[in-house]
């Protein structure tokens, strides 16, 4: 037998019969305390109130497609090349090491007794070395990566109002135990003359040729192997005792909740049960075992909070402390030795007393939840899929039912429950927008069949600016010779940001309202201008089950089945409409109309929500003017701050949402100064932005269009 074939080595060196009986038992007792921990986790999200979303059904695939996403990391890469490539390498190297210690104690403990030899050995145990060597090299290097991140700059994401000890005794000791695998393998190697030929340990060979070129010899090796084995096996030890219980349980707890993920959340929000229960946030006992889920799968990465809109711009919201805060409650009130092992960032509180949400006091900050703009960058930026809206919408309803909300807000409900809109404007004049159209007849889709029922929206109604590119869209439509009518009085405020500032029962009765009006009409599509029309009439609407609310005399629905339940009505926003009859030559541009240099704002609502990024774009080109992205563009879009009730409240920011973006635009952008057109396709994102043009002063710079509009201009260029 050649060297090569006899390759192997002693696992026990120098580690007596005696070390050997106390390894097995305290790396039973470690897993013990592991097993313990981890079922101690799970019992607690188990006393979580129901999730009314069915998030374990077929369980196989969404674990397919959780572990697809966690070993590829792509949802770390995702604007961060940096952090992807150091999690990548922390990831699979501690999965190898992982991977390789099972296989080693398979062989010792199982394939060794039954068979009375071992597979370790010859080339099997060369490559597994190498392996050894090559992926625990990677998991050293991302945990230096880390390590360099997270102390380079301490006033970065990675430091915050939670930052504690844990977090640097769960990095250090990653770091410490790589190292630690090396330096014990090093030593064994210039101890056992034996494995002086195995070159394919190319770190541990290099180590050891660092530990003889400082003069240790082979006994010096041999007598100090011991203590370094043990420094090490007891780390790991204690490093698997303690997952659990503080930070590195995100290892577990992160794969469940990606698992257990809702691929709508945010854009469709959790029903309100007629029977009211678990529908705010009064306690700890209204949260769902997923809202538990989330706040033990945070990471601290504070991705979430960089992209949030309102603490960039100043306003009170941290995404990541109100995640945080929460979980450091639960745990500071429970009684549970597990769920109570918060650590430094426990909070003081009045066993369990304390509110959840309020002005002052609360657990949460009732400002923090005014301040949200439900534009979801929190949710898309987050790469374990905490959903954060779900837990804040849960939060504004026990507002909104304390009635502590801006008086602000107050009013807009009045409005919307007397009048059936945001302005408090007769419903009489609703389509009065339509008077000034002059060749343009806009027909009645309660008296007669059309293709397109055009849900035409509050602010295109009603507001001046709007009514611009109402009449825009018309004339698009009628341009294209397509059959369109619309709800003129019957149509009613969509109810998409009167829910997500949490008043869920008025919501309730607009849903109700017009899915009655819609089955009274004869149509074949939804087309809606607003992308928050489109994205509650798609989304929300085919939710609602009306026969739970038959006998509330307050919600008087003439229906027993939900809306649009099999998804036969499409529902679209228009520009998804109008791209398909440009691309049909319907509306005979030829691509080369206009000059403009221009950029353009991916609405939240149209974007992250619904991943339309493409239809306006296409339209864009389509009128020839030269389309520049900003760098915050997509799925990155920065919020015009008009969401969640922004349009309707003031906020103490150190700069408007609005003016920010602005800014963005014409400073940022490659285009620059050169930009001449800000191209919106939202109603509340052109009535922000024009105030933001105002008061950010940027009027000579940039002219505030939506996409309709610059068609209507390609058109008429173009004749």
């Amino acid at each position: 037998m050649t060297p090569l074939q006899a390759a192997t080595r002693e696992t026990f060196w120098t580690i007596g019969p005696i070390g050997k009986v106390a390894f097995y038992w305290l790396a039973a007792v470690a897993i013990l305390v592991f097993l313990y921990g981890v079922y101690a986790r799970f019992a607690a999200y188990a006393r979580g109130s129901a999730d009314p979303r069915d998030r374990l059904s077929n369980l196989a695939g969404r674990t397919v497609s959780a572990t697809k996403t966690v070993l590829s990391n792509e949802n770390q890469f995702d604007r961060d090349l940096y952090a992807g490539v150091m999690h990548t390498f922390v990831l699979w190297g501690f999965l190898t090491l992982l991977v390789a210690t099972t296989i080693l104690g398979f062989d010792i403990d199982v394939y060794r007794p039954l068979t009375g030899e071992s597979f370790w050995v010859g080339d099997f145990y060369l490559a597994y070395q190498f392996a050894v060597d090559a992926f625990g090299l990677l998991f050293v290097v991302g945990v230096g990566m880390a390590m360099y991140r997270r102390y380079r700059n301490r006033e970065g994401r990675l430091w915050g109002k939670h930052t504690s000890f844990e977090d640097d005794a769960f990095v250090w000791t990653l770091f410490l135990l790589g190292v630690g695998g090396f330096v014990v393998q090093a030593l064994g190697i210039v101890g056992q003359p034996a494995r002086a030929d195995e070159t394919v340990s190319f770190i541990g060979m290099a180590m050891a040729a660092g530990f003889r070129w400082a003069g240790l010899t082979a006994a010096g090796a041999e007598a100090v192997y011991g203590v370094v084995w043990w420094s090490h096996s007891l780390l790991a030890f204690a490093f698997i005792a303690w997952i659990p219980y503080a930070k590195p349980f995100h290892m577990i707890s992160s794969f469940a909740n990606v698992v257990a993920r809702d691929e709508k959340a945010g854009a469709r929000l959790p029903n309100v049960p007629a029977d009211l229960d678990h529908t705010n946030a009064e306690s700890l006992d209204d949260f769902t075992w997923k809202e538990l889920l989330d706040g033990d799968a945070c990471t601290k990465c504070g991705r979430c909070t960089d992209a949030c809109p309102a603490d960039t711009v100043g306003r009170n919201l941290d995404p990541r402390n109100v995640i945080l805060d929460l979980k450091a409650y639960r745990e500071s009130v429970s009684d549970d030795p597990v769920a109570g092992s918060g650590g430094p960032d426990t909070v003081a509180t009045d066993g369990g007393t304390v509110p959840i949400v309020a002005d002052d006091g609360g657990v949460i900050d009732s400002e923090s939840m005014e301040s949200c703009m439900s534009c979801m960058a929190c949710m898309d930026a987050c790469p374990v899929d905490i959903e954060h809206l779900t837990s804040f919408t849960k939060m504004n309803r026990q507002l909104v039912d304390e009635g502590a909300v801006d008086s602000n807000l107050q009013a807009v409900f009045q409005d919307v429950m007397q009048k059936g809109n945001t302005f408090g404007e007769s419903q009489s004049s609703r389509a009065d927008w339509a008077d000034e159209l002059e060749d343009v007849k806009v027909p009645d889709a309660r008296e007669q069949e059309v293709e397109y029922l055009w849900y035409v929206g509050d602010y295109p109604s009603f507001d001046d600016r709007n009514k611009k590119v109402a009449r825009a869209l018309a004339r698009l439509f009628d341009e294209a010779g397509v059959e369109f009518g619309i709800l003129f009085d019957d149509e009613k405020t969509d109810g998409n940001d009167i829910r997500r500032i949490g008043e869920e029962f008025l919501y309730l009765e607009l849903a109700g309202h017009h899915v009655e009006t819609f089955a009274d009409c004869e149509f074949e599509t939804i087309v809606c201008t607003d992308p928050h029309s489109y994205n509650t009439i798609k989304n929300e609407y085919p939710e609602v089950d009306f026969a739970e609310f038959a006998d509330d005399p307050m919600m008087p629905f003439d229906r027993e089945e939900p809306w649009n339940a099999d998804g036969k009505i499409d529902v679209r926003h228009w520009t998804q409409v109008v791209e398909e009859l440009v691309d049909d030559g319907r509306l005979g541009l030829t691509g080369d109309e206009l000059d403009y240099t221009v950029t353009y704002h991916d609405p939240c609502h149209l974007g992250r929500y619904n991943d339309e990024y493409e239809a306006p774009r296409e339209l864009i080109r389509a009128t020839g003017a030269d389309l520049y992205e900003m760098p915050r563009s997509r799925n990155d879009s920065f919020c015009c701050g008009g969401g969640g009730g922004g349009l309707w409240t003031e906020h103490d920011e150190d700069v408007k949402p609005s003016e920010e973006r602005l800014r963005e635009a014409v400073e940022d952008t490659d285009a620059g100064g050169a930009v001449e057109k800000f191209v919106v396709a939202c109603p509340m994102c052109t009535t922000m932005f024009e105030d933001g043009r105002k008061t950010g002063d940027f009027e000579d710079d940039v002219e505030i269009v939506d996409v309709a509009e610059l068609l209507i201009e390609a058109i008429e260029a173009g004749r």
